[in-house]
């Protein structure tokens, strides 16, 4: 059957990419349960961040050895599989290197020995990630939250990104029409010798392995990253486009606490009525987010979108000192807790069942949350412009507000507020005395 190696790839193209987008439409569900905030506003300005920082790599830099070694690896690994296109038209149609007919041997030369080039250096600058993550006793790779599944998640990653560059360079190396050609094996041609004295037909056979394992590899790498924290090569896009534009001192207000206080200071409104049957105010809305549902999709959005690197961790003044908090860890609990409210959806026929649990005290610690200082660190270090401190704030104002379990500090500055005037417990008429002291 000549053209079951055609079928065979059909099918295994169309399973693919049928199942990795049933897992985007998972994760754009599980976005939209959080609740709605407009950030659509200066589109200008947004796009630019989009381009600046999401395509160009700009905050990735500020750490020159990592960050060059990411820009490797993110241009390499993006441009090499512009081969793909090539690989999926040679294999529903049985093609060999359709382009090389088309571009010619010239510009299909020179783009393959880019390829090669671009593949040996993102192999290289993989190793020297797995030697950084797994050797170099890096701190914000040592923290509590990155062991088990973080680290491994991290490693397969690596190791994903070493088989696919190995298997295009043995591919090139073992295509004997192409080796023969010339054009193109800038890199593979140093490779050849390693397979002096096999067949002719071994090669070849070596060589449609390579193929198959490589586009497969490729299929099966698209898929596992719904699975993995690299979602941020999809979502890093969008999570720029969507970033608060507001400068980072600026908090939000509340809607639900502007509307309820002027409904205090409304003489015309009825402070004891019940709200209609049927409307949204049947239900009094929550101050401050205690759960995933309570936050707003940019943060549920910032939460899929982080690659868990450590930076924001690495800069918090409060994990430095040895407190409990880690920027980080609140980034994957709040993703953690978001994935287990999506299996209940999907368990329960696309309805959330109660299941006793949330964010706030089974995942995140008020610990955690009032050792934050708001500094804005975590916010101003990450590479793709993911807020923590957003979420840490929206849940001290639950626990304030909500369950008024604000620290002891915290609470005798309030009511000193309340009663005095000031933060400091002196009457009002009291706080002159001072100078009247010799």
């Amino acid at each position: 059957m000549p053209y079951l190696p055609n079928i065979l790839f059909a099918i295994a193209l169309t399973a693919g990419i049928s199942f990795f987008v049933m897992n985007i439409r998972k994760i754009f569900r599980n976005i939209k349960l959080g609740k709605d905030i407009d950030r659509t506003n200066n589109k200008s300005e947004r796009l630019k961040n989009m381009m600046r920082i999401a395509l160009g790599q700009s905050k990735m830099v500020k750490r020159p050895v990592s960050g060059f070694l990411h820009i490797i690896v993110y241009v390499g690994f993006v441009i090499i599989n512009i081969e793909v296109l090539e690989i999926i038209i040679d294999g529903l149609f049985g093609t060999h290197r359709i382009f090389k007919d088309i571009l010619g041997d010239g510009f299909y030369g020179f783009l393959i020995s880019f390829f090669e080039i671009l593949a040996a250096l993102v192999f290289v600058a993989v190793v020297i990630f797995w030697l950084r993550r797994n050797l170099a006793n890096i701190k914000r790779f040592l923290s509590k939250e990155m062991k088990g599944w973080p680290k491994m998640d991290g490693n397969i990653i690596l190791y994903f990104e070493m088989v696919l560059m190995t298997l295009f360079l043995v591919m090139n190396t073992t295509d004997t029409p192409f080796q023969e050609a010339g054009v193109g094996n800038v890199i593979s041609q140093f490779i050849v010798p390693l397979f002096d004295g096999f067949s002719p037909e071994t090669l070849h056979a070596i060589e449609r392995t390579s193929w198959w394992i490589h586009i497969l590899g490729i299929l099966v790498f698209l898929n596992y990253l719904f699975y993995s924290k690299h979602l941020h090569i999809l979502l890093a896009f969008p999570n720029t486009f969507f970033a608060n534009l507001n400068p980072k001192g600026q908090f939000t207000n509340l809607e639900s606490v502007t509307n309820e206080v002027k409904l205090m200071m409304d003489p015309d409104a009825d402070p004891y009525a019940m709200p209609e049957e049927g409307t949204e105010e049947t239900v009094p809305e929550k101050f401050g987010a205690s759960d995933v549902a309570d936050l707003n999709w940019v943060q549920l959005l910032n939460a899929y979108t982080c690659t868990e690197c450590g930076r924001c961790t690495s800069a918090c003044p409060a994990n430095l000192t040895g407190k409990e908090l880690s920027p980080r860890k609140i980034m994957m609990d709040t993703r953690d807790r978001l994935e287990e409210v999506g299996r209940n959806i999907d368990a329960n026929k696309g309805t959330y069942v109660d299941d006793g649990k949330q964010l706030l005290n089974d995942y995140i610690s008020p610990e955690e949350l009032w050792a934050c200082t708001s500094c804005n660190a975590c916010v101003e270090e990450c590479p793709v412009n993911i807020d923590p401190l957003s979420i840490i704030m929206d849940m001290r104002r639950y626990l304030v507000m909500e369950e008024s379990a604000a620290p002891q500090e915290l609470n005798m500055m309030m009511t000193n507020i309340e009663n005095n005037g000031a933060p400091w417990p002196y009457n009002q008429q009291d706080r002159l005395n001072w100078a009247n002291e010799e």
